[in-house]
């Protein structure tokens, strides 16, 4: 196993990831290099802002994205560590 991942902490990435809107909002992100706002994401999605601040939290909460506040609203960003490590993980299940 990955040393710096853990069985709970590959199961909480695998749960968050687990989500069609959630996929698609990774993708999104981690197109961007810098930054995203949320309302540049909510702006994309046919979601409601609570619904889509849920799916955020659940990407927090399992470290694929950096969350920084910016004013009143919040920023995000990849934490292309923490994905690179999941898909390190993933690597010895390549078929």
């Amino acid at each position: 196993m990955n040393k710096k991942l853990d069985i709970k902490k590959v199961e909480k990435i695998s749960k968050a990831l687990g989500d069609p809107y959630r996929l698609k909002i990774m993708e999104v992100i981690n197109k961007e290099k810098n930054w995203v706002q949320c309302t540049q994401v909510l702006e994309l999605f046919d979601l409601a802002q609570s619904t889509m601040s849920h799916h955020i939290k659940q990407l927090v909460d399992a470290d694929l994205l950096i969350a920084e506040k910016d004013g009143r609203c919040s920023r995000y960003m990849t934490n292309k560590e923490v994905f690179a490590d999941y898909i390190k993980f993933l690597s010895p299940f390549e078929l």
